[in-house]
């Protein structure tokens, strides 16, 4: 009896700390990336490839951000019965989410002093290490044009 509490107890034990420890990770992220977004809330990001400034623009540049992110075995595992049934894979959202928001926030880092960003786009792509078992990762590319006005 106690061998069979071992042999499921100890599995089941684990796999709730290691769910707890990637919620808890999770949210340490959302926390810097609301942190990171509220210093930036003035400058604005557009997808318009031009917009009537004030001033002239003095100067502009490219401006890009990436990131790779890891799918965890629980997203995975619960997509995985999401595409038994069909429906939408609600566990990848905040993935794709973090990602996408994390990608704007380095564009905007390797243009720290630009007044704007114009023509912004968000590309994403799956990495699955040539495998379908894998793991897998999705990488999300922010790129535009940072723009600086004359003053």
């Amino acid at each position: 009896m106690e061998i069979v509490l071992l042999q499921v107890g100890v599995p089941i034990v684990l796999i709730i700390f290691g769910w707890a420890f990637g919620k808890a990770a999770e949210k340490k992220h959302y926390r810097s990336i609301h942190r990171r977004e509220k210093l930036h809330l003035e400058i604005p990001i557009l997808s318009a490839s031009w917009t009537d400034f004030d001033q002239p623009i003095s100067r502009a540049s490219l401006a890009t951000g990436s990131v790779v992110i890891s799918v965890d075995a629980y997203k995975k595992f619960f997509a995985g019965l999401r595409r038994l049934f069909g429906g939408e894979l609600v566990s990848y959202a905040p993935l794709l989410d973090r990602a996408r928001r994390e990608a704007i926030l380095r564009m905007r880092a390797s243009a720290p002093e630009a007044d704007a960003f114009l023509n912004c786009r968000l590309e994403t792509s799956t990495i699955s290490g040539g495998s379908s078992r894998g793991m897998g990762t999705v990488e999300v590319l922010a790129f535009g044009t940072a723009v600086w006005l004359e003053e």
